[in-house]
């Protein structure tokens, strides 16, 4: 056991050394897959651990994420079809779990992510929803940013974003025919759940399933995917710094 820590310190030095001097993703996303997989494997008769190891791995991560300056993170936590089509026992398990989480890391003193919500908090139950908003508000106005896609659907998003631009289109007298003359890609962004955030640069799946799921379908065009075996609450420092690597070695092209 001793020299396999030794050689997993080792490793974890020469991951961050090959590092050094690198680009490096500004805003990374997250979709943390095989909670439940991992409980079974784990030997939990009931699944829902996992989603609380799940949850409680998230602080971990965020502190890598900070000691490497990677300030712009989005989880995500649950689609709109998790929230649906989950047994209640289970989402009660998932939703108190974030809660936890999210209450914990915004009270802790050393604390300087601001938190968002992208997603359908009405889909939520009303004691989440509002423990996410509380938090929101409690946390830091400015510095590394966490958005935490929960009650979320790439299409959705969409959805709801121009139905936002027509709104506003015709409250300022626009018609569709002119609204349809001058739309820009920008104009749709403005309207997004993420408004404001850059795209993330990279994408991280676990668990070996190798899809978006819905997840950030306009913010993720040009982002670079990466699919990892292990199942989220595995997640090692050193499979992270692999995924990093792997994003330093590649050559960006934004549609080209």
């Amino acid at each position: 056991m001793f020299l396999r820590g030794l050689a997993y310190r080792w490793y974890e030095r020469r991951l961050r050394a090959s590092l050094a001097g690198g680009p490096l993703p500004r805003h990374v996303g997250l979709i943390m897959d095989g909670n439940r997989r991992w409980a079974r494997e784990m030997g939990f008769t009931n699944v829902s651990v996992g989603h609380q190891h799940g949850a409680d791995h998230v602080d971990e991560v965020l502190d890598w994420c900070a000691g490497l300056g990677v300030d712009h993170v989005t989880i995500f936590v649950a689609s709109t079809e998790n929230l649906t089509n989950r047994p209640d026992a289970e989402l009660r398990f998932l939703t108190t779990a974030l809660e936890r989480t999210v209450t914990r890391r915004v009270a802790r003193a050393d604390n300087a992510w601001r938190l968002r919500i992208a997603g359908r908090l009405d889909l939520l139950p009303d004691t989440t929803a509002h423990a996410l908003k509380v938090a929101a508000d409690q946390s830091p106005a400015d510095g590394p940013c966490l958005t935490v896609a929960i009650g979320y659907g790439g299409r959705q998003e969409l959805v709801d974003a121009f139905r936002s631009l027509l709104a506003d289109a015709a409250n300022a007298g626009t018609t569709p025919a002119e609204l349809a003359e001058t739309v820009t890609a920008d104009d749709i962004a403005a309207h997004l759940y993420t408004a404001g955030l850059p795209d993330p640069d990279l994408v991280i799946r676990t668990s070996g399933e190798q899809r978006l799921s819905g997840f950030l379908l306009w913010q993720s065009a040009y982002s670079e995917l990466y699919f990892c075996d292990v199942y989220w609450p595995a997640f090692r420092h050193v499979d992270f710094l692999r995924a990093l690597r792997s994003y330093a070695a590649r050559q960006r092209r934004f549609g080209g």
